[in-house]
């Protein structure tokens, strides 16, 4: 970690507020920046004023250093930056075509349907694909990799790797596995990432999946509100993370049917508007015979359409036809 980056750096932290941050899970600026006032007024004791304080200033720092962008700056320097995104291939033309290049950084993603529809095949993918370098479509990154369904499977991993002409172990190896087993331990690794985004030049973090442990900690339309609300903060982590490290994040969601739809498709994803707005790209995948359809359901600029892909020993891939197509 650079010395730029260290708390030293922000005006008003001292050894007794570095080392209370440090117990918290705070070990540098972007860590400090990336949380909420709330969770660092908790850390030091319940000073919400120091906490907006040091927040605020970590953030202004981050600023002059270029990490962050200006409060106020003009629409055509934002579309200058924009053009410097980085992006990570799905393993699939059709699937990069839909997300306009690949998955991107800075950004939410999140990927929902039914069980089967091929949400933790997509994670597993991309999880080899990000350790290429650019020029064949990754970004020479690292991955951390969040289960909270136990669905993660390095021998899924080893597949991908070798049929794809990685070594499987050196692949195993760039991937940092966190199992999370309710919603509280979920919201501590999360906190805990920033460390090893820095040190393991982390480039993806998964959430497989982000909604399962808070339907099982807030059953009932009694807990609903303090369910919503968690999830809230948790989501704004997520995004916060994405966008201070550069990070792409990509979250799985379940789905749940609709009572009141009665025309059309009724599967709906769970999480509610909460998930809906902090996303900042949202598929729907399904099986259809043998194939999957992913459909862009919500994008700041991409248009809503669907594209066919398939699963097999590489991962994600596209269906022989369309590869022959190509030839």
């Amino acid at each position: 970690m650079p010395d730029e980056w260290s708390l030293d750096n922000i005006e008003g932290i001292g050894p007794v507020t570095k080392q209370k941050l440090n117990d918290g899970g705070i070990y540098n600026v972007l860590d400090l920046a990336a949380r909420n006032i709330s969770d660092v007024s908790d850390i030091l004791g319940g000073d919400t004023e120091k906490a907006a304080d040091i927040v605020n200033k970590a953030r202004t720092y981050l600023v002059e250093k270029g990490v962050l962008g200006k409060d106020f700056i003009s629409a055509s320097e934002l579309y200058k930056m924009r053009q410097n995104v980085e992006r990570i291939s799905t393993g699939s033309k059709n699937l990069d075509e839909l997300f306009g290049g690949g998955i991107e950084t800075g950004a939410i993603t999140e990927l929902y349907g039914e069980f089967g529809s091929g949400k933790t095949q997509v994670c597993h993918t991309l999880s080899v694909m990000v350790q290429f370098p650019k020029e064949k479509g990754g970004l020479d990154g690292g991955v951390i990799y969040l289960d909270t369904e136990n669905t993660f499977r390095p021998e899924r991993i080893s597949e991908i790797a070798e049929n794809r002409g990685l070594d499987p172990l050196k692949a195993l190896d760039r991937i940092i596995v966190a199992k999370a087993y309710n919603s509280s331990h979920q919201e501590l690794l999360v906190r805990e990432m920033g460390k090893y985004i820095e040190n393991e030049k982390i480039k993806l973090v998964v959430v497989d999946s982000a909604v399962s442990h808070y339907r099982s900690d807030f059953p009932g339309r009694a807990t609903l509100a303090e369910r919503q609300q968690r999830l809230n903060a948790f989501m704004h982590q997520l995004l916060r993370i994405a966008d201070m490290y550069r990070v792409a994040v990509v979250v799985t969601n379940q789905v749940q049917a609709s009572p009141d739809t009665f025309f059309g498709d009724p599967t709906r994803p769970v999480g509610g508007h909460v998930v809906a707005h902090m996303s900042t790209y949202r598929v729907y995948l399904r099986k259809s015979a043998k194939v999957r359809i992913a459909r862009m359901v919500d994008s700041p600029y991409l248009p809503e359409r669907e594209v066919v892909f398939i699963i097999d020993e590489k991962g994600v891939d596209d269906p022989p036809e369309e590869k022959k197509k190509e030839k």
